[in-house]
């Protein structure tokens, strides 16, 4: 016994079968043929209710029946797939002309199943009859099916291009299809221009043929895409729905949608839009209602009063299917194999299928009009010698015998022959003469037609533009899509999305940040603020959700947040830390916070660095950028490592404030902020002071009135000192400056802190102990630049000072 066991290995197996499969999904499942713009399955539909007599002209029948149909005889699989392409056949908000008639409930398009197939009737719709025209006279190729009992078509004889006219979904093995319904008179017009002229441009086709026409209406953007994807077969287009703002009473307004995105689910779109009104996401909705009914489409939006109803619709359009992206994936099977193609290539592919089938339309035409011309002409010389014919006929044993008589006696071929001895007798008698005439030159005429046909290419032509013309004029409509050349670009007012609500927000100097609402506030101790012993409020202030906020830090980076982005905390908590979103470094520590009502405010941040270099930066030149909720924006250049910002201020009268800068060996130098030039986010500033080497810049101070205005100074020996800023009078920046403390020999001061003194502000020291004490300036006197002060701190027991914040008695600033 021989033995038939192969050895294979597991990747060949694999390998044959899957690409056998996958070949099996591409071309009999799930891609169109380009010429009849229809998958297996629906050809089958369409084919065995034309064959059952399920036509337009008749009576519905059950939809069951016509499915048990067309699975018994040409599909052999589950009666649900075979009934849901049946009932998408029959949906005209899926194709932009329904093929199939269907009474009952075939679905909606809130995404609604149909009823079951025992439920529903349907028949084939009457244009359908134009893609099944012509099927009985040879005109495509037929196969056997599944069980080799029946003959079913390859492709359909499609008397209009219904690929394009009512577009394709679908996804196989490693492709997939996206082809968009477009309109039938602009494609028949396209259609005509390519048979006219094969070379016809792409620019010329558009003409004709705008752009998608989708069933359910809509606006399309994006004519670049359109010209791109009818060029190469891919391309992306927004549809938009179409939609109106409409006056109500009460000085309200409310958008009302008329028309969706094609595919889009109502009901669902409905629910989403509902949803961004409970979830807050979009404040101004009051109310949204699904007003559609049997006269057409409606979603109402109501609106509260005095919203920003555009504002409000960019935001929908923006966040919910009224606006979506369409991706043209024009994939069809062309000459057995799956091809990417754009327009001109697809009506090409279709006018040869065409000009296929009226040419083999045309030969069965005329092989049956020649036949029957012979049978005529038999009939017409039968009855010229009717006597003859009838005595050899009665002296014949049979009809062979009389057949091959009449053959011999009068020269009559074996087929004329037939048709005499099967006359009926009556037939003999009442043959009108005239009338056999009058047929054979209605046959001579057909028969010079279809020859002229075949042998002439321009007739063949002519043939299929008056059909197509025929097609176009009788089931043509207007366009429901608008074309829009450019795609609107969708700015969101920040009011429309947020409720204008007035919370209280905090920033802490390790970078904790927070807002909270005033009942969240109000409601424990001032001092409960959910931050660590050692960390101190830099800033807390009431502002409204809308405002801009500028977070400067230590390394010179500014991180911007809108209110209403900042984390929703009780104010107990400790709040969201700024390394989360942006990331911090190790030793960077939050300097300063400015809180703007708008971006378009005039006026400077004034940055300085402890090398001694100060700028002046406009807020217009750190506006927030694209990845500002990521990454932070530079606010000035660190050119040496060890280098940090001092302090930062903002100002709109550079004119009328005076710098005031102290170093840590005692330093002190004031000059008109004038003589600081405005420069960009990234340069590192001009020379503030001129440092000896070793010595740094603690901090520097903005005066509006130098002459009244006081500093207090702490050194790393815990002496505190009070003295008025005009005691280091004016000179110009970039100088060494005057001495403000006593020079000791052994154990100097070195200034750890120097700060403004505001009435009735009072400074909060930490120690290298971790212990925070407190320094109220107005318990102490003032001193003149040439003392040291008087020690407030005993270092041994609390330890060195190392950081002093500023504290109203009441609250923080």
């Amino acid at each position: 016994m021989a033995n038939h066991i192969q050895e294979l290995t597991l990747e060949e197996v694999m390998g044959d079968r899957f690409g056998r499969y996958s070949k099996y999904i591409i071309q009999e499942r799930a891609l169109p043929d380009v010429r009849d713009g229809l998958k297996p399955v629906q050809r089958r539909i369409l084919y065995a209710m034309q064959m059952d007599g399920n036509t337009y002209d008749k009576g519905f029948r059950k939809s069951a029946k016509s499915v048990g149909n067309i699975m018994g005889n040409f599909h052999p699989h589950g009666d649900s797939s075979i009934y849901e392409a049946m009932v998408r056949l029959s949906q005209d908000w899926k194709l932009r002309i329904p093929l199939v008639e269907m009474h009952g409930n075939n679905g909606s398009m809130d995404g609604d199943s149909p009823a079951a197939m025992r439920y529903t009737e349907a028949r084939l719709a009457k244009i359908s009859t134009e893609l099944l025209k012509d099927i009985e006279k040879d005109t495509v190729e037929m196969v056997l099916n599944f069980d080799d009992t029946q003959q079913e078509p390859t492709v359909l004889p499609a008397g209009f291009p219904n690929l394009l006219v009512n577009g394709a979904t679908g996804i196989s093995a490693g492709y997939a299809t996206e082809i968009p319904p477009h309109n039938l008179r602009e494609v028949i017009k396209a259609t005509l221009m390519v048979m006219a002229n094969p070379d016809v441009s792409l620019a010329e086709l558009m003409t004709a043929v705008k752009g998608p026409d989708f069933p359910t209406g809509g606006i399309i953007q994006g004519l670049d895409g359109i010209k791109k994807a009818y060029e190469t077969g891919r391309g992306r287009v927004i549809v938009r729905s179409r939609c109106s703002i409409e006056e109500v009473r009460g000085h309200k307004q409310q958008i009302v949608v008329t028309e969706l995105p094609y595919e889009v689910n109502k009901a669902q779109l409905v629910k989403r839009i509902d949803d961004l009104r409970l979830a807050k996401k979009v404040d101004g909705i009051a109310e949204v209602r699904d007003e559609s009914d049997r006269f057409g489409l409606s979603v109402v939006i109501e609106l509260k009063k005095d919203a920003n109803a555009q504002g409000i619709l960019n935001y929908l359009y923006k966040n919910t299917d009224l606006q979506i992206s369409y991706n043209f994936n024009m994939t069809a099977i062309s000459n057995g194999r799956p091809m990417q193609l754009g327009l001109r290539p697809m009506i090409s592919a279709y006018l040869d299928h065409r000009r296929t089938v009226v040419t083999r339309r045309s030969e069965y035409d005329l092989k049956k009009a020649q036949t029957r011309e012979h049978i005529v002409q038999g009939l017409m010389k039968a009855l010229s010698i009717l006597d003859q014919v009838i005595k050899t006929i009665r002296a014949s044993k049979d009809k062979g015998d009389a057949k091959n008589n009449l053959v011999k006696a009068y020269d009559f071929t074996p087929e004329q022959a037939e048709a005499i001895v099967s006359l009926q007798l009556y037939r003999l008698t009442n043959t009108d003469i005239t009338a056999l005439q009058q047929e054979e030159a209605e046959l001579n005429k057909a028969i010079a037609g279809y020859q002229d046909i075949l042998a002439h290419p321009a007739a063949r032509d002519r043939v299929i533009k008056n059909e197509l013309e025929k097609v176009a004029k009788e089931y043509g409509d207007d366009r429901r899509t608008r074309i829009e050349d450019k795609v609107e670009e969708l700015e969101v007012d920040t009011t429309v999305t947020v409720a204008d609500e007035q919370v209280m927000v905090l920033v802490s100097r390790d970078g904790y940040v927070k807002r909270s609402s005033l009942r969240s506030y109000q409601a424990v101790d001032d001092q409960q603020n959910g931050l660590k012993e050692q960390d101190f409020a830099v800033f807390q202030k009431q502002l409204s959700t809308l405002d801009h906020v500028y977070i400067f830090t230590s390394l010179g980076n500014v991180i911007y947040r809108q209110v209403f982005e900042l984390d929703d905390e009780r104010w107990k908590d400790s709040g969201e830390h700024l390394s989360q979103t942006v990331g911090l470094q190790p030793n960077e520590v939050v300097l300063r916070v400015f809180a703007f009502k708008d971006l378009q405010t005039k006026g400077n941040f004034v940055l300085g660095t402890t090398n001694g270099l100060i700028k002046q930066t406009a807020l217009n030149d750190l506006q927030p950028t694209r990845t500002y909720k990521t990454k932070a924006m530079v606010a000035i250049k660190l050119k040496d490592d060890a280098a940090t910002v001092s302090d930062v201020y903002f100002t709109d009268a550079a004119d009328k404030q005076t710098v005031f800068a102290a170093t840590t060996n005692g330093y002190g130098l004031s000059f008109a902020l004038t003589e600081v030039p405005i420069s960009g986010a990234r340069a590192a500033g001009v020379k503030m002071i001129n440092l000896k080497d070793g010595d740094t810049v603690v901090n520097y101070i903005l005066s509006a009135a130098p002459e009244k205005d006081e500093v207090a100074i702490v050194t790393q020996r815990g002496a505190f000192k009070k003295m008025k800023l005009s005691q280091v009078p004016a000179t110009s920046r970039a100088k060494r400056g005057l001495q403000i403390l006593r020079e000791l020999k052994k154990n100097p001061h070195r200034i750890v802190a120097m700060q403004l003194v505001a009435e009735g502000v009072v400074l909060d020291v930490l120690t290298t102990a971790g212990a925070v004490l407190t320094i109220n300036p107005a318990d102490h006197p003032l001193g003149d630049r040439f003392g040291n002060g008087s020690f407030v701190i005993d270092t041994d027991e609390s330890g060195t000072p190392v950081y002093v914040h500023c504290r109203l008695l009441e609250t923080l600033i």
